[in-house]
């Protein structure tokens, strides 16, 4: 299982058999927020998009924004221009265009190519109920089994393709949430890289699009950390260069359900921004400000001034009922 505690480093390392790739921390920092328009933006998007940025500014860095409509049956139709307007409302202010997912279908085909020459990838018929039924719990569902990692049974026909795993711990260090331990052939096993239905899988897109983007400093949620080793995987396969990570609380209700499956998952309203601003400010434990901004300029140049990464709390989760 992933094993966390706090650590004080502020680096990136991964420790696995066959080498120990090394993050580049000699570039200019460039980071991304990657929102997915399955709806508006809600706060605890708010709180990632907030962190990202600020740590980007702060180091003298680019932010960048990145669609992430992959999943075209999940997105509903006009919410990518409605949260880039909240963006805008709030005050963001992001380098580049915004690339989208949904037009780099032919760059995710290539590189599955490049892994299938490299023999890392196979195919496979297994629905999720057969998974289920036959793999053992995992960090995040049930565990492949691996029943077509060398052919696929008789009479069936591939749904999917899948990167084969090796035996190996991966180790993290995370600039928040501290160290996590993860062997992915044991706690995952081989992962998909395109679905049944012929869609490219996240853990693919996010890696192959964080490459092309040259982004080597990566702040997004908590609940993304489980997926941390599979990326850097993927990575390495790739010869990619290892980004490093920050996993920041999150926002949960009163239930402890994460806040984007919430119904107190409301949007946030470009209309009055400052005080939506201030709540998230707080929630990633910020230095209290002497005295209220008086406005969104105010904030932002406060901001930037006092934003400090290691006062965010070393924490998976958290309410807002805590603040």
């Amino acid at each position: 299982m992933l094993r966390l505690r706090q650590n004080p480093e502020t680096t990136f390392i991964l420790k696995m058999r066959g080498g120990e790739p090394a993050v580049d921390q000699t570039t200019a920092y460039r980071g991304r927020f990657a929102p997915s328009p399955t709806g508006p933006l809600h706060f605890g998007s708010l709180v990632a998009a907030l962190g990202s940025y600020l740590d980007a500014r702060v180091a003298g860095g680019e932010w960048l924004v990145r669609m992430e409509d992959l999943d075209r049956p999940r997105e509903v139709p006009g919410v990518a221009a409605i949260i880039l307007h909240t963006l805008e409302a709030f005050g963001f202010e992001w380098d580049g265009q915004v690339l989208r997912q949904s037009s780099r279908a032919e760059a995710y085909a290539q590189v599955i190519e490049r892994l299938r020459d490299a023999g890392l990838v196979f195919p496979c018929a297994c629905s999720r109920r057969e998974i289920a039924a036959r793999g053992p719990p995992g960090v995040d569902g049930p565990v492949y089994p691996g029943t077509c990692r060398h052919r696929l049974p008789p009479g069936r026909q591939a749904r999917s393709l899948r990167l084969r795993t090796e035996p190996g711990v991966l180790l993290v260090r995370d600039r928040v949430q501290g160290e996590l331990h993860q062997d992915l052939a044991r706690e995952v096993g081989d992962f998909v890289l395109r679905r049944a239905d012929g869609i490219h899988a996240y853990q693919l897109a996010v890696v192959v699009d964080d490459g092309f983007q040259g982004i080597n400093q990566i702040v997004r949620g908590a609940d993304l950390l489980a997926s941390t080793p599979r990326q850097i995987l993927l990575l390495q396969a790739l010869r990619l260069p290892v980004p490093a990570y920050a996993h920041l609380p999150v926002v949960v209700d009163a239930t402890g359900s994460k806040l984007s499956k919430s119904h107190a998952a409301a949007p946030v309203d470009p209309d009055t921004p400052l005080p939506t601003l201030l709540q998230a400010w707080r929630f990633l434990g910020q230095a209290p400000f002497p005295e209220p901004p008086a406005n969104l300029a105010e904030f932002w140049t406060r901001a930037r001034s006092t934003w400090n990464m290691e006062r965010v709390p070393n924490q998976y989760s958290k309410t807002l009922s805590a603040e």
